[in-house]
């Protein structure tokens, strides 16, 4: 394959991380993506064009407002950087391999389903981190979303299995984390409703990424919480659980089948 394709998408995939920014920073608030235009949160001025380039602004004005010197903070090149090495590593794994035309068309669906969910799961990860919350305005449509795109895919494949198990998969990790919050206080309805969506992800996948995405996710946590306790910061620090659940499922969507095998193979199964 060539990597000219994976990099156009890294590119389309920077652009994307500006406009992150901006549902990172607008959505908690309640405000609109779209009015009043971007603007320095220092003086009030609005953002040029010219300084809207992603990263490339960034590094011209040293990370200052053009009109004011204010300091621009690094996440905004981070979070565009980032989302550019996504999309592209999301190309790479689904791009569409040689095949009949109405599979063609169903694997660029899929490529366009999880290129969406991973522009969902930058701007979750950093709303989590900011103020522990995942809104429903970012997480509730993507349901939909998913629905349509992997649902026309498996129909154009004509590989039906993959539909039910995006809707098993769903249903079992949404009521399993639903369970977890009935019985736990460290977990929230936001948690049980972004892990459906996960499971939809993950299922439509099959079971060995849905295992890995699922059991990748509190290990991850669990590692992390408990090299907060070895610093002495474990009772102090209020760790949000939804960054740990998205890594955990992209390492199930992009090694969950070699991971499953390596460790049945360990145990002596495979």
């Amino acid at each position: 394959m060539t990597m000219a394709i994976p990099l156009a998408i890294g590119a389309f995939g920077a652009l994307i991380g500006s406009f992150l920014n901006v549902v990172i920073h607008r959505v908690p608030l309640g405000r609109s993506l779209v009015a009043p235009p971007s603007a320095c949160v220092a003086c009030g001025s609005r953002v040029r064009p010219v300084d809207n380039i992603p990263v490339l602004s960034w590094l011209v004005l040293r990370g200052r407002c053009r009109d004011c010197g204010e300091r621009i903070s690094a996440r905004y090149p981070l979070v565009e950087l980032g989302t550019a090495a996504f999309f592209a590593l999301v190309a790479v794994r689904f791009l569409p391999a040689d095949g009949r035309p109405g599979e063609l068309v169903g694997q660029l669906l899929v490529l366009a389903a999880f290129l969406a969910f991973a522009a969902v799961s930058v701007s979750l990860a950093a709303i989590d981190l900011d103020v522990h919350r995942l809104p429903n305005a970012i997480v509730l449509p993507m349901y939909p979303v998913a629905a349509v795109l992997l649902g026309a895919a498996a129909v154009l494949s004509g590989d039906w299995a993959r539909i039910a198990g995006a809707v098993l998969g769903a249903v079992r990790l949404g009521a399993g984390y639903l369970v977890i919050a009935w019985v736990s206080r460290g977990m929230g309805m936001g948690d049980v409703k972004l892990a459906g969506l996960i499971g939809l992800h993950l299922g439509w996948l099959g079971w060995d990424a849905l295992a890995v995405g699922t059991l990748a996710a509190f290990l991850l946590g669990g590692l992390f919480g408990v090299a907060l306790l070895a610093a002495g910061r474990g009772r102090r620090t209020a760790v949000p659980f939804g960054p740990w659940m998205l890594a955990g499922a992209w390492l199930g969507v992009f090694a969950g089948p070699s991971i499953a095998a390596w460790y049945l193979d360990a145990v002596g199964v495979g």
